[in-house]
């Protein structure tokens, strides 16, 4: 158990990082067209890696099925509705809004999958968010009221908690690092197509980019987004998506942490003890505090 939960913050720590990475690449090229070939990218990318491992197989019918749900929700809704939203309203916003994320995903996994986080991983997932809530309100920015961008980036959580259950369910009999290559190639495949509509003609700028933006590309691709959805993916076949949902909450410490690095942003006291409630949090509300607890409690005594 916990090699996964040290698999999961080591994906937290890629996405926290892609955080900036996506900043200066949206300098360069508009969303949808960007997010397109980035996730084509990774998605060739988890097959080469998946191919020298040996671990590829053409889906069945049924998984086809699982394939095309969670490429519609994780990649292509997760990603337009997130793209679209931090168009139209704040960071702060947008920021407790995606840090609803565990706590939507214990509520749809104990609805949906009949499977119930126990009253430790609940207060650990309201610990997590007050700490999400310190974080981003650190700056002393106060809540704008509800717009139509906040509507689109809790659309953009929400069909990524939905997925997570499509993961977890087909991760019975499909590899979950196999379905997260079909899935990202698929969803690419159909961003495309609306990045063609939404943005025609967006293709043409990344003759024009310069040699950087392709470096921070790459890193994005391949690190950002297909070894750690692949990781995560995998994780969420392991452990249930609630108890890796409370990961995520550690994202939001390593974006500020390589915001700071990379874009100068500053670091307070305030985020200081955000990123204590974020780290008690993620412990109680992934059930490593109770794997603890029972350890010791089943150890014997000395004689």
């Amino acid at each position: 158990m916990w090699k996964i939960y040290t698999l999961l913050t080591t994906v937290m720590l890629l996405w926290g990082l892609n955080l900036p990475m996506l900043k200066y690449l949206l300098i360069h090229m508009d969303p949808v067209t960007m997010t397109a070939l980035r996730v084509l990218t990774a998605g060739i990318t988890v097959f080469a890696i998946l191919g020298a491992f040996k671990l590829l197989r053409l889906p069945t019918k049924k998984e086809w099925t699982y394939i095309i749900g969670g490429a519609a929700l994780n990649v292509v809704l997760h990603h337009y509705f997130l793209n679209m939203g931090l168009f139209r309203t704040t960071g702060t916003n947008a920021s407790l809004i995606l840090g609803t994320g565990p706590v939507l995903t214990a509520i749809c996994t104990a609805v949906i999958l009949r499977n119930y986080p126990s009253k430790i991983q609940w207060i650990g997932a309201a610990v997590g968010f007050i700490g999400i809530s310190s974080v981003v309100l650190a700056g002393g920015d106060s809540l704008s009221g509800l717009k139509l961008g906040d509507a689109f980036i809790f659309f953009s959580i929400l069909a990524q908690v939905l997925s997570f259950l499509i993961i977890a369910k087909v991760a019975r009999t499909l590899d979950p690092r196999l379905l997260t290559a079909y899935m990202l190639t698929v969803g690419s495949l159909i961003l495309f197509v609306i990045s063609f509509i939404q943005e025609p003609g967006e293709l043409i700028k990344f003759t024009t980019v310069p040699p950087s933006f392709w470096i921070v590309f790459a890193a994005s691709a391949i690190f950002g987004t297909a070894v750690g959805h692949m990781l995560y993916n995998y994780s969420v076949g392991q452990v249930g998506p609630a108890k890796a949902a409370i990961f995520i909450n550690l994202n939001t410490l390593f974006s500020l942490a390589g915001s700071a690095l990379f874009l100068g942003e500053i670091i307070t006291g305030r985020h200081l003890i955000g990123f204590i409630l974020i780290i008690i949090g993620v412990i109680l509300g992934s059930g490593a505090a109770e794997d603890l607890w029972k350890k010791r409690k089943t150890k014997p005594e000395p004689s």
